[in-house]
């Protein structure tokens, strides 16, 4: 069956740095798109980034973009999220989530997902 395994959570003081991976398995890996979404306490899920596998194609948040990068490993069937100049604003769980297909003109939509990971915290103190 389909699995999504992230890994690279923790906690971080301001301004540091953290690298999410998210480890796919049960289907075939490339032509999907994938994505990172974050969640805190009493609010909905948001997207983050996200990319079309297989291809060079990513998207971002505007509240990330230049912060976050997002990249894939087609021999490990792993996608990553690397997060830069982290901010406490950023401290949410954080989901890989994919769709059969590619991603639409604005990347992942959280309605469009197929499947989700089990989620990793990230904290950011300040």
């Amino acid at each position: 069956q389909v699995q999504l395994v992230e890994s690279g959570g923790g906690s971080v003081q301001a301004g540091g740095s953290l690298r999410l991976s998210c480890a796919a398995s049960g289907y075939t890996f490339n032509w999907n798109c994938m994505g990172w979404f974050r969640q805190t306490p009493g609010k909905e899920r948001e997207g983050v980034a996200s990319t079309y596998t297989g291809s060079s194609r990513v998207f971002y948040a505007d509240s990330v973009k230049g912060r976050f990068t997002i990249s894939q490993d087609n021999a490990k069937n792993t996608v990553y999220l690397q997060m830069n100049n982290l901010k406490p604003e950023d401290t949410a769980m954080y989901y890989c989530a994919t769709k059969s297909g590619p991603c639409s003109w604005y990347g992942l939509s959280r309605d469009s997902v197929n499947y989700w990971g089990q989620g990793t915290q990230v904290t950011v103190s300040s």
